[in-house]
């Protein structure tokens, strides 16, 4: 068995913060490789947070839904502006 420590480049990747803005709001993380597949999905409802990070399997992450994403890059939000 490898020591966690040995690859941790590869596989401890940055960390995200999402806070859901509204109920329903959907992460779904997609794969590495050649072919981008979705991997795994969850529903965060309104004040709900999760923190996330990208790592050997996950390559980027979509947020469908009004949240808060906090990033070592900065703060944004999701969703569309109702005018």
């Amino acid at each position: 068995m490898e020591e966690i420590g040995q690859h941790s480049n590869e596989i401890f990747g940055d960390f995200i913060v999402v806070k859901a803005l509204e109920d329903g709001v959907t992460l779904i993380g997609l794969t590495r490789g050649k072919e981008t597949r979705f991997h795994h999905t969850e529903k965060l409802d309104k004040g709900e947070v999760m923190m996330v990070q990208f790592t050997l399997h996950t390559s980027a992450m979509k947020i469908r839904g009004k949240a808060e994403i906090l990033t070592k890059h900065g703060r944004l939000t999701s969703g569309r502006d109702e005018t």
